[in-house]
């Protein structure tokens, strides 16, 4: 496994005074994908927040590159290259697809740059390109979350954040989604990524979290965890057996 690019250790953290994280640690390698999967109320897309800077953790840290992340603002953290794509669509419906991408530059001054990016995102998708004059509104829920994704490289973010990339998504649909995460990844981008769909999040990853009532039960790579005979248990509503 490759160096960690972001660490999260002792991670404590929750809403209205409940902790919904409760000591979470793991490492988020430099170059590969990381896979997050747990049942509903594990604590997978407070990890997000936290990381994000949306929600500030009562205890623990969260270093990029050893630089700690903990006490800035989300504005702070995007600058230092961390992007996140939400859980639900985010587009502005009513603005065409190049607008919406444009848009995901809005931090960078030179507007020749922004131009440059956006013509190196094009290339990296050219099916959106085939979009860009359209009406984000009108383009299907997955065609949306590619756009999502586009819009995300216009930083040429080290960290790519995506929060239930497969949600409302059909299996066929799912797939591409899934191709352009992995685009992603092989263009330079590491990938963290929070799913449901645990066998399909597990297959297109290098490293593998299971996160259970705010802790991290198991760790691995990608086919470790998918493989292993306690993930079975705990997603038919048992307990992670204790060693």
């Amino acid at each position: 496994m490759s160096k960690p690019l972001l660490t999260m250790e002792g991670i404590v953290a929750g809403y209205g005074g409940g902790d919904v994280l409760r000591g979470v640690t793991f490492d988020v390698p430099e170059g590969k994908i990381t896979c997050v999967v747990g049942p509903n109320g594990a604590g997978k897309s407070t990890v997000m927040k936290a990381i994000s800077g949306l929600l500030k953790p009562r205890l623990g840290t969260i270093t990029l590159r050893g630089e700690k992340l903990v006490g800035k603002s989300p504005r702070q953290i995007l600058d230092l290259g961390i992007v996140q794509v939400p859980q639900n669509h985010s587009l502005f419906k009513d603005m065409t697809v190049h607008e919406n991408i444009d848009l995901g530059g809005y931090t960078i001054k030179d507007r020749s740059k922004v131009s440059k990016r956006a013509a190196a995102v094009y290339d990296l998708f050219p099916q959106v390109r085939g979009w860009a004059q359209m009406k984000a509104g009108a383009l299907s829920g997955g065609q949306q979350r590619l756009v999502e994704f586009a819009r995300a490289l216009m930083l040429d973010p080290k960290l790519i954040l995506l929060d239930e990339p497969s949600m409302g998504l059909s299996p066929m649909v799912l797939k591409s989604v899934f191709d352009a995460a992995r685009q992603m990844n092989a263009n330079g981008a590491t990938v963290l990524l929070v799913e449901q769909n645990a066998r399909a999040g597990l297959k297109l990853s290098h490293h593998g979290v299971v996160m259970e009532n705010g802790t991290v039960r198991l760790a691995g790579t990608g086919r470790e965890v998918l493989e292993h005979p306690e993930i079975g248990e705990l997603y038919l509503g048992g307990a992670v057996k204790k060693a």
